[in-house]
């Protein structure tokens, strides 16, 4: 596990202006450093050792020294295609995967990444054509990020990076708010920086006489559901393939350790980890009993002997690490369970390097108790013509709230603009009582409509899978794995997020993914021959914090107070909406995640433009690690 950055154009740039950038990222890779330097391109890396650590630095070349490579992540099947290189000529320096890629693009281009099962960011400068290749794996578990002006191309792991070449033009893309507003993401290749991409997942760009364009070479589909498939059958099948992913997961020459929470997917992984090698696992929790699921994670980890660490966190270690959090993120993103996350990377890293993670069964499996809700809306649709459906919504409208009038509204409205995940934090409804500027506010739904235009011809459950596939997943779930354990070092390998077991998952009828009121039906069946029952049948839990409790307590409530009438959120908001939100959370009338959304964007915002905020703001910031 590694980071990189690169840019090309380099006519008046500083030849240690690589080194910066590397240096701002250097948390993603403390063992080593190196660079690349000719007169058109730079690249620098970062290296975090896992497989032969004596040997693989890069920037690493090819045999005819005329291509360059940086890469992050690990290629499980590496020595398989190491073999087929071999086959044609190609001779070996060293035993890691990174040489794989060089010679396999070499001897294939864009192709090579028809062969790679794995998790991978990568970028090769052809010397000789001086052209730029970038990939980012499947699932987008490792990231990939590109700044393009038509003047200047950059590259990196992380976007603070970026902040360190004199080109980069560092600009907030205030248009983007109101989508932040709604998914606490935004659920595109666009960034919170004009210019500033992500590569999206099973996609690769080139760079070359100063034109960027992309491709996707893989995409996610269900085009090839098996109706005949049982869950027995599938439950089968599922401890095969799970088997099977956690072994290649295991490659590496230190230690790997595990995740572990209550719940079913990690005590599923740390299950068949355990089968290969003894495997500690590290576990967060609080001293509050209500909201820490330590108790159940030492007791699981006892029944299949396997070492349990738990750790510890409280209200003052949560507020207090928040403006590094945002820092690390790179955007902001309000997801509660990062502070969890980031310590419990904390405590895993001082034991081991690697760690094994349960991210993806939801959304591959079918896990989202959301999903149940599919059946009710499509039966609901069937029975009752659409005419009516919208006459219903219009007359309940102007209604005072009742039970079944957000029903009888999102009745009358396609999936698109209906699932809860497009307005997951704030409605068009809401964002217009907050912004400042209400000309800003957009249809979100309409932002991602084409995502479910995509699954158009498929049932509701499906298409949700599929919208949480390609936006939940990669831009909040993953996104926050990879921020929060290489903002400590650490490698988190997520075995449920692979090519061999989305390939199967695609395959599942319904019935064999949600049968009657139980989700994830299949794979629940498929552990129970691995765990204690308690365990397999577990309902989801999330990963809960008590800060809904936190922040109707003076001191933190003070913290939120502060920003909620600080310059930025002058800037963009209207303090007395935001402080009114806040003042019925404290009166239990309002949405925690509505608070939080607002608070950490607040936060980031001062973090990343310090220059735009006042005396106290920048003492808030300087507790960051920038």
């Amino acid at each position: 596990m590694c980071g990189f950055v690169g840019y090309v154009n380099q006519s008046n740039v500083d030849k240690n202006v690589v080194h910066s950038m590397a240096d701002r990222i250097k948390h993603r890779g403390p063992d080593d450093e190196a660079y690349f330097q000719n007169e058109k391109a730079s690249m620098g890396f970062r290296r975090l050792s896992i497989i032969d650590l004596a040997h693989g630095r890069q920037p690493m070349m090819n045999s005819t020294e005329t291509k360059v490579l940086t890469f992050n992540g690990e290629i499980y099947n590496y020595k398989e295609v190491r073999e087929e290189l071999k086959e044609l000529g190609y001779v070996f320096k060293t035993d890691v995967d990174s040489e794989v890629l060089i010679h396999g693009y070499d001897a294939w281009g864009p192709d090579l990444l028809q062969k790679l099962r794995g998790m991978y960011a990568f970028v090769i400068y052809d010397i000789e054509n001086d052209e730029v290749f970038g990939a980012r794996d499947h699932f987008g578990i490792k990231p990939l990020y590109y700044y393009d002006d038509d003047e200047t191309f950059l590259w990196g792991s992380e976007i603070k990076a970026f902040l360190e070449h004199p080109k980069f033009n560092k600009e907030f893309n205030k248009e983007l708010l109101p989508i932040h507003l709604s998914f606490e993401f935004i659920p595109s290749k666009e960034t919170m920086f004009k210019n500033v991409y992500k590569l999206l997942p099973g996609t690769y760009f080139i760079h070359r006489n100063g034109k960027t364009e992309t491709h996707t070479y893989f995409k996610f589909n269900y085009d090839h559901i098996d109706e005949n498939q049982t869950i027995e059958e599938d439950a089968k099948k599922i401890r095969t393939i799970v088997h099977d992913s956690v072994d290649a997961h295991m490659i590496a020459d230190v230690e790997v350790g595990s995740f572990l929470s209550s719940g079913i997917d990690s005590s599923y992984v740390l299950a068949e980890a355990a089968k290969f090698k003894p495997i500690q696992s590290f576990s967060i929790g609080f001293e509050d009993s209500k909201y820490s699921e330590l108790s159940y994670s030492t007791e699981f980890a006892k029944e299949i002997k396997q070492k349990n660490t738990p750790l510890y966190m409280d209200g003052d270690d949560y507020f207090d690490i928040l403006p590094t959090i945002m820092y690390y993120m790179d955007e902001p993103l309000s997801n509660p369970s990062a502070m969890q996350l980031f310590y419990l990377s904390k405590g895993t890293r001082e034991n081991v390097k690697v760690a094994l993670s349960g991210e993806g069964a939801d959304e591959f499996f079918g896990g989202y108790n959301t999903y149940l809700e599919s059946f009710t809306f499509e039966r609901y649709q069937k029975m009752v013509p659409k005419i009516i459906r919208k006459g219903l919504a219009k007359a309940v409208s102007g209604l005072p709230r009742f039970h079944g009038k957000r029903f009888l509204t999102r009745g009358a409205q396609p999936l698109s603009e209906r699932y809860y995940r497009v307005n997951y934090v704030f409605n068009q409804d809401d964002r217009d009582k907050i912004l400042k500027d209400p000309s800003l506010n957009v249809d979100t739904g309409a932002y991602t409509k084409h995502i479910f235009d995509e699954v158009a011809g498929k049932d509701e459950m499906t298409q949700m899978q599929y919208f949480d596939i390609n936006t939940w997943l990669p831009f909040d779930i993953l996104h926050k794995a990879d921020r929060m354990s290489m903002a400590n070092s650490l490698e988190v390998r997520t075995p449920l997020v692979d090519r061999e077991v989305a390939k199967f998952a695609a395959t599942m009828p319904i019935k064999t993914r949600i049968h009657k009121d139980e989700t994830k039906v299949s794979l629940r069946r498929a552990a129970e021959a691995e765990l204690p029952e308690k365990v397999a049948k577990k309902e989801k839990l999330g990963f809960p914090s008590p800060i809904a409790n936190w922040i109707k307590e003076d001191k933190y409530r003070k913290r939120i107070e502060e920003a909620f009438n600080s310059d930025v959120a002058k800037k963009f908001f209207k303090p007395e909406a935001l402080m009114h939100i806040l003042e019925e959370h404290v009166n239990g009338k309002s949405s925690m995640q509505k608070i939080f959304t607002i608070y950490t964007f607040i936060l980031w915002y001062q973090v990343y433009f310090p220059e735009e905020t006042s005396a106290n703001t920048v003492d808030l910031v300087k507790r960051t690690q920038i």
